[in-house]
């Protein structure tokens, strides 16, 4: 018997808060910070796997404004950019910010993800290094065709003062995600 997620509701999913203090946005331990967003990616059992779509990006907390693009991963080989026309499928982030995208975004933008534990480094990214002393979060949103969608958030504080951890969990479409940040 296979399992299908296509009616599963969108999960959203918040991680405990990071705990680091605001310093002045221009300080150079702030250009300096060193961020290991990692995400992994479950292989699930069902009749016609797909691998998701993922698209990562910041928010400012309060008013949860978009902030940055982190990565967004699509299929880049369909055959006339086929593959953007899915974007709208990450509906959290195409509402915040895919939609007024010119795609690919330089330096954003890559291929999907088979399963397995994937790795961005953020420290250098053009978002942080002009983003301004706030609380922030990361989010994750994958969607697969043929599944689920699923939304994960994690606090961060910016700049950093001391390192911190956050983590959360999926249960379908996303599985572990964590932050690890060091000033």
């Amino acid at each position: 018997m296979t399992t299908s997620l296509m009616a599963s509701p969108m999960l959203i999913r918040t991680a405990a808060s990071l705990g680091a203090a605001a310093v002045a946005a221009a300080s150079p331990a702030a250009q300096a910070a060193e961020l290991a967003l990692k995400i992994d990616i479950p292989r699930l059992n069902v009749a016609e796997y797909h691998v998701p779509y993922v698209a990562m990006w910041l928010q400012r907390a309060g008013d949860q404004g978009f902030a940055g693009h982190l990565g967004v991963w699509y299929d880049l080989k369909k055959k006339d950019n086929g593959g953007a026309k899915w974007l709208r499928d990450l509906r959290q982030w195409w509402r915040q910010a895919g939609r007024d995208a010119q795609l690919p975004i330089d330096g954003v933008t890559g291929a999907t993800r088979a399963p397995g534990e994937h790795v961005l480094q953020l420290g250098g990214s053009r978002v942080l290094s002009s983003l301004p002393a706030g609380d922030y979060e990361i989010v994750v949103e994958a969607a697969r065709e043929g599944g689920g969608r699923e939304v994960l958030r994690l606090p961060l504080q910016w700049p950093l003062k001391s390192a911190a951890v956050a983590k959360a969990q999926g249960e379908h479409e996303l599985g572990a995600v964590s932050l690890q940040a060091k000033p």
